[in-house]
């Protein structure tokens, strides 16, 4: 199914997107700079001001370059989902519209990005860190507590599922949270048009080469202070922010699960793990055109040509 915008239109956001590592980050700026436009960033991860390092975030100097939107703008121990990402991406659209003819949207976060494209249309993929939270609530304080919670998050779909059945309460109440929208709402399926034209691109390394960039950004994020990082991060270790790769191994080293050396290797296996899902999303969307990073020409005509 095709996206729903105005064809017409002389507004064109470019997504630049692919798996972690890969080179976004620096494309993005020169694309940036060669359009005249500002960057809006799809890294769900890189939101919270107090995760710096192991977010990748783009340095003071690259913030610099280029003006960003959406790094650092949220604390982890704030509440925030995708349905509110799309209004708020939506509306500083309209304003950067209003003075360029391009935005580019980049980042790694699928569904936060096909909410911008689409809007929210389609019942998000499994959130393993959170679905393994709600199946430890699950473990502790029984059936009840899910029951509880799909009755206060989706009265509509409450009267109707089988109450009985913990995975699908887990299902539901899993997709409330990690939409902010009610899990009856999105299985209407439903897609929003756009008033801008869209430019999908996505960059691709082959597996060797990516595989090097994830272990040498791991190395690199050690040697700027990670474990400092997530020292301070300690007393808020049970947010969802922060049950994620490069923080949860560090976690556990502090709690003497594992050697340093150890830890350190497992946030490099556990990101290429997450770089191989993130492809598995990608390659569902047709209308992403891929590149290498280093293809800067061979993309700018690819944008060219969509005018």
């Amino acid at each position: 199914m095709l996206i729903p915008m105005n064809s017409d239109s002389d507004h064109f956001l470019i997504v630049i997107t692919g798996p972690t590592a890969s080179g976004k980050t620096t494309l993005s700026i020169e694309i940036a700079q060669f359009f005249s436009a500002e960057i809006l960033s799809a890294d769900s991860r890189q939101f919270y001001r107090e995760m710096k390092i192991g977010t990748a975030r783009p340095s003071d100097e690259q913030l610099s370059i280029v003006p960003h939107h959406f790094i650092g703008h949220l604390s982890i121990s704030d509440y925030y989902n995708v349905s509110k990402y799309e209004s708020d991406v939506l509306k500083t659209l309209e304003h950067l519209f209003a003075g360029s003819s391009f935005a580019i949207l980049t980042g790694g976060s699928g569904l936060y990005i096909n909410a911008v494209c689409h809007g929210i249309d389609e019942l998000p993929d499994s959130d393993q860190s959170l679905r393994e939270q709600l199946k430890d609530l699950y473990q502790k304080k029984g059936i009840r507590i899910l029951q509880e919670k799909l009755r206060e998050l989706d009265p509509e779909y409450y009267k109707k599922v089988d109450l009985s059945n913990p995975n699908r309460l887990l299902r539901a109440v899993e997709v409330c949270l990690t939409t902010g929208i009610s899990y009856s709402e999105l299985r209407k399926n439903m897609r929003v048009p756009r008033n801008f034209r869209i430019i999908k691109i996505g960059l691709q390394r082959d597996r060797e080469e990516l595989n090097h960039m994830i272990n040498q950004r791991v190395e690199t994020m050690m040697e700027d202070g990670l474990l400092e990082e997530v020292k301070e991060l300690l007393p808020y270790r049970h947010l969802n922010a922060l049950n994620t790769v490069g923080y949860k191994e560090l976690f556990d080293y502090l709690d003497g699960k594992y050697s340093l050396a150890q830890a350190v290797e497992k946030i490099k296996t556990n990101t290429r793990r997450f770089a191989k899902r993130q492809m598995t999303w990608f390659r569902k969307d047709n209308e992403i055109k891929w590149f290498h990073p280093d293809e800067f020409e061979k993309i700018v005509k690819k944008v060219r040509g969509e005018r």
